[in-house]
């Protein structure tokens, strides 16, 4: 649901008919990237903030500096806040605009993921290490070499390895990597190098951990997401193809890769048969939130799934100033997802 349309909403009646409510409300908190370790879900998101910046397409006003971790004993327990796990401070390559976050668990230590711009202005995706899940994390002095865009999200297969998949466009600047190389075309817009309509859409990318988890083992690889006929899915298909927030799980042995499809605020999946794809569209996860962005994670939690969402429902609409939200999912039968409807039938 874009800002644009918000003018009217009665929010007193929107949240009343919500399907879940917000899980902590002292913050602004986006982008839940949501895990379960060691009996005890712990979620992170990214810390929206009120920095006055104009609102625009390339996302100049999502300025957050931070991120905090926030855990919970179980889906129906209060959402505890565990403080500042990492700032932008404390990342020597980078300066602003801490986006996305993940994290992951190996051998006793947990590793939180983020994108930020470093001091060209390039997003560039890196690595802190904690020994606890909430922290503090001690940030790697540089980005993950050929790291580039945002939203990082990483999965563990049951093999034990670990696999990053992200990407995002228009601010989160993957169209301006078509080359293989960063365009520094200046100024910025959303829809430059953006293939033409009938073109195909540009292409997540996924990349194998190494061992010790900070870098990449091979060079990222484009995911492909094809329709029903194995074609791969156009640049004008904006209600289906790819824009940011890439999420990866496994079901039933089959692998689901998320995303949001950005503009027009749907979440949608496609199901593959190993995790670099190709995957094929399967349908919608989440109908539009109120907010113009809309991004999730899922997670399974004593045997039943989870979608942590967001919306901007407890500030009336303001698109950067999000609050994190979960709600169960259900698989048919035949393995797809019904879709939720964030505000009732």
């Amino acid at each position: 649901m874009p800002e644009d349309s918000i003018d009217h909403i009665d929010f007193e009646h929107l949240n009343k008919v919500a399907l879940s409510q917000p899980l902590v409300s002292h913050i602004y908190t986006a982008d839940p990237s949501a895990h379960v370790f060691n009996g005890k879900i712990y979620i992170y998101p990214s810390h929206d903030i009120d920095a006055g910046e104009a609102f625009d397409d390339l996302g100049s006003h999502f300025a957050m500096e931070d991120y905090h971790v926030i855990s919970m004993e179980g889906v129906d327990s209060e959402a505890i806040d565990n403080g500042v796990a990492l700032h932008v401070d404390d990342v020597p390559w980078a300066e602003r605009q801490m986006w996305a976050p993940d994290a992951a668990y190996k051998n006793g230590k947990y590793y939180l993921y983020f994108p930020a711009k470093d001091y060209n202005g390039v997003f560039r995706i890196g690595v802190a290490v904690a020994d606890s899940p909430v922290g503090p994390f001690k940030a790697q002095p540089n980005a993950i070499k050929n790291s580039f865009s945002i939203d990082p999200a990483v999965f563990e297969d049951e093999d034990g390895s670990y696999y990053m998949y992200f990407g995002g466009l228009w601010g989160g600047q993957l169209q301006r990597w078509r080359t293989g190389h960063f365009n520094p075309d200046f100024p910025e817009s959303p829809t430059a190098h953006i293939p033409n309509d009938e073109e195909p859409a540009l292409l997540p990318f996924v990349a194998k951990l190494t061992d010790n988890m900070l870098e990449f083992a091979e060079k990222p690889k484009e995911i492909e997401i094809v329709d029903e006929k194995g074609n791969l899915l156009l640049s004008g298909d904006n209600e289906r193809r790819f824009f940011e927030a890439a999420w990866m799980h496994k079901y039933n042995g089959k692998y689901y890769f998320s995303y949001s499809t950005g503009d027009t605020h749907f979440i949608c999946y496609a199901i593959g048969d190993n995790p670099y794809g190709p995957f094929t569209y399967s349908g919608r996860i989440l109908n539009p939130v109120v907010g113009w962005t809309s991004h999730h994670s899922i997670c399974e939690v004593n045997g039943k799934w989870y979608l942590f969402y967001h919306d901007s429902s407890l500030s009336k609409g303001v698109t950067h100033l999000r609050s994190i939200k979960v709600a169960q999912i259900n698989y048919r039968a035949d393995s797809t997802i019904e879709t939720l409807n964030p505000y009732g039938a």
